[in-house]
């Protein structure tokens, strides 16, 4: 099961606040979150979410980049 969220238009700590409040609330069958975070606005929230320093949930497993550079996917364990 793959989840979704967009954190467009958020600050950098109401995305964190959000994006781990989301991975907590998900599923245990969950496998990973495709995270819609832009980058034409500037890279801040794509570059939050690749930090492992700042979104810290123990369920992140491994962040993974696709062709698209306004999203980033977050594998998650089972």
């Amino acid at each position: 099961m793959t989840l979704e969220i967009d954190i467009h238009d958020l600050t950098e700590q109401e995305a964190i606040k959000t994006l781990e409040r989301f991975i907590a609330s998900a599923p245990k069958q969950c496998e990973a979150i495709v995270v819609v975070h832009g980058y034409r606005s500037g890279n801040v929230l794509k570059n939050m979410v690749a930090n492992p320093n700042k979104l810290r949930s123990k369920r992140i497993k491994k962040r993974r980049y696709t062709m698209n550079q306004g999203e980033t996917i977050l594998e998650l364990y089972v």
